[in-house]
C-alpha cells in the first residue's frame, strides 16, 4: 500500500475544494452575509493540502487498484468533513453530524436532508449546499486529473474507482483529456440549463442552485416546497427535460460532438432508458389522471416525478406520496434502476439491468438447448465475462446492503416503508422516499447513529460500493497484504 500516494491524491483534492469554496465566499459576500464559517474552512483545507504536499514530495508516484479505490473512497470523506464547516461555524446547522449528513448528502448527490425550513439558511450557505451536488455530480477526483497531470496508467484506477457504470471507459487514448472533454460537456449543459431556466422567469440566484441540482442529479433547492413552489409549467418541464439530458451517458455528447450519430442511435442503453422513461410516464399518467383538472396536466406531473426519480435527482412538483400504489411503486423500481452508466446519476444503472435481463434470457435458453452457445450482447458486443461477473456481484452486493441496511435501521421503530425506502434512496443517491421520508417530509426524525448510517450508504451508492467496502476492509491495511 503507497500511504504517502494516496495522501497525496487526497491532499491535492482537499487543495480543489479550498478553491471551489472561494464561489460561494464570494457569494455570501454578494449577499453582506458573514464569510466566517468559509474562511475557517478553506483554511483548514490549505493547510491540509500543504502539510500533505510537503510530506509527500518525493513519493513513490506508483499506485494500483488499491490505492486507486482508497484514495476515492478517502476523498469524498475528507470533503464532506471539511465542506460541514461552514454550516457549524455560522450556526445555521449547529450539530455536527447533522451537518454531515446534509454535506454528504449534497456531495454524492443524493438530496436526503435534515432541514425542516430550507428557506431560513443564508444565500451563501444554500449556494454551497448545491454546488456540492455539481462538484459531486461528475466527480471531484475525475475535475482533478482534468486539471492536474497525472500518469496514465494510474489515473486509470482513480477513474475506474470514482466513474459510475460497469465500465470505465476513456473518449480519448489520454485520461486528462478525456476527463477534460467530460467537464467541458457538463459545463455546457450547466449553462444552457441556466439560461433556459431565466428564459423561463426564473430569478438567476433561483436558476444557477437549480441547476446545480439538476446538473449532479442531486435535488437540493432552496424553497420548502421544492419546484412546485414556482407553479410555473414551463420551469417544470425545463427542468424536467435537462435532468433526463443529465441522466444520459456523456460519452454519447462526444459522439455527436464527432457526429457519430448512428453509433449513439445504436445504443441500447439510451434506447432501454429513453423507452423506460416513456412507459413509466404514460402509464402513470394514466394511473394518476383522477387527482388533476386535465390529463395533460397529470402527464405533465408524471413527466417530471418520473424524470426525477429515474434520474436520482429528487426534485419534487407534488406530492407523489399520495399516488396510488401503481404509481409509487414504479417510481421505487426506477429509484433502484436509475439512469445511464457514466452520467452523473445514481442507481444500479439501464445498463447493468440489460446485462441482468440478457443474462437470464442466456440461462434459460441454455437450459432449454445444453449444448447451444449464447452470448450476452451490449450496443453490438459481447459483455465479458469480467462485466458480467462484476455486474451480477455488484447487484447481489446492493440487494444484501438493502437487506441489511433496512433491519439495522427498523431498531430506530418506524414502519416497513419509511424503513426501506430510507435506505433505498440513499443508496440509489435519489432524496425523497416514502411514507416518514417523503417528498414533503425530511430525515430530521432520526437519530444521530441512524443519520451516520445512511450517510455511508449515500457514500457507498455514489461510489458504487467497493472504494468504501476497501476502505472499511481490514486487510487493506495489513502488512500481511502489502
Amino acid at each position: 500500500m503507497n500511504y504517502r500516494m494516496t495522501l497525496k491524491i487526497v491532499g491535492r483534492v482537499i487543495g480543489i475544494e479550498a478553491v471551489l469554496m472561494l464561489i460561494p465566499m464570494c457569494v455570501a459576500l454578494y449577499f453582506s452575509e458573514s464569510i466566517k464559517g468559509f474562511l475557517v474552512a478553506i483554511a483548514a483545507a490549505v493547510a491540509f493540502a500543504v502539510v500533505s504536499g510537503i510530506i509527500t514530495r518525493n513519493c513513490d508516484k506508483k499506485i494500483y487498484s488499491k490505492e486507486g479505490f482508497t484514495s476515492v473512497a478517502l476523498s469524498w470523506v475528507a470533503i464532506s468533513l471539511i465542506g460541514t464547516v461552514p454550516f457549524v461555524i455560522e450556526g445555521e446547522i449547529p450539530n455536527y453530524i447533522d451537518a454531515l449528513f446534509e454535506t454528504v448528502s449534497g456531495f454524492t448527490t443524493t438530496g436526503s436532508t435534515i432541514l425542516q425550513n430550507i428557506e431560513v439558511l443564508s444565500k451563501g450557505l444554500l449556494f454551497w449546499r448545491s454546488f456540492t451536488h455539481w462538484i459531486g455530480g461528475m466527480g471531484i477526483l475525475v475535475f482533478m486529473m482534468a486539471v492536474v497531470p497525472m500518469s496514465e496508467e494510474y489515473s486509470m484506477y482513480i477513474m475506474r474507482a470514482e466513474v459510475p457504470g460497469p465500465e470505465a471507459g476513456k473518449l480519448t487514448s489520454k485520461i486528462q483529456r478525456s476527463s477534460l472533454i467530460l467537464y467541458l460537456i457538463y459545463v455546457f449543459l450547466t449553462f444552457s440549463e441556466i439560461i433556459v431556466l431565466v428564459l423561463c422567469r426564473m430569478p438567476l440566484y433561483d436558476a444557477v442552485v437549480h441547476t446545480f441540482g439538476t446538473a449532479g442529479t442531486g435535488g437540493f433547492g432552496i424553497k420548502n416546497d421544492s419546484i412546485g413552489a414556482y407553479a410555473n409549467p414551463a420551469i417544470e418541464i425545463a427542468i424536467g427535460v435537462f435532468m433526463l439530458l443529465f441522466g444520459i451517458n456523456f460519452n454519447l455528447y462526444f459522439l455527436i460532438l464527432l457526429g457519430k450519430f448512428k453509433a449513439v442511435l445504436k445504443s441500447d442503453e439510451l434506447r432501454y432508458y429513453l423507452a423506460l422513461i416513456t412507459f413509466s410516464m404514460f402509464t402513470i399518467a394514466f394511473n394518476i389522471r383522477h387527482f388533476y383538472d386535465s390529463f395533460s396536466t397529470a402527464l405533465r406531473s408524471a413527466f417530471f416525478q418520473v424524470s426525477s426519480i429515474a434520474t436520482t435527482t429528487g426534485f419534487s412538483s407534488t406530492d407523489f406520496d399520495k399516488w396510488p400504489s401503481y404509481s409509487k411503486m414504479i417510481l421505487f423500481a426506477l429509484m433502484l434502476i436509475g439512469a445511464c452508466s457514466g452520467s452523473t446519476a445514481g442507481g444500479i444503472k439501464v445498463s447493468r439491468m440489460i446485462i441482468l435481463i440478457k443474462t437470464i434470457i442466456v440461462e434459460i435458453k441454455h437450459v432449454l438447448h445444453p449444448h447451444s452457445f449464447n452470448s450476452v450482447r451490449l450496443g453490438g458486443k459481447t459483455v465479458s465475462k469480467e462485466i458480467l461477473r462484476g455486474t451480477l456481484v455488484y447487484f447481489v452486493i446492493v440487494i444484501f446492503f438493502i437487506g441489511f441496511g433496512s433491519i439495522l435501521l427498523s431498531i430506530e421503530g418506524h414502519d416497513l416503508i419509511t424503513t426501506v425506502s430510507s435506505v433505498a434512496t440513499c443508496i440509489s443517491n435519489v432524496g425523497p422516499g416514502f411514507a416518514g421520508v417523503g417528498p414533503v417530509q425530511n430525515f430530521s426524525f432520526y437519530s444521530a447513529a441512524a443519520k451516520l448510517l445512511l450517510l455511508i450508504y449515500m457514500l457507498l451508492g455514489r461510489l458504487e460500493m467497493f472504494p468504501m467496502i476497501i476502505l472499511f476492509n481490514p486487510n487493506t491495511w495489513s502488512k500481511k497484504w502489502q
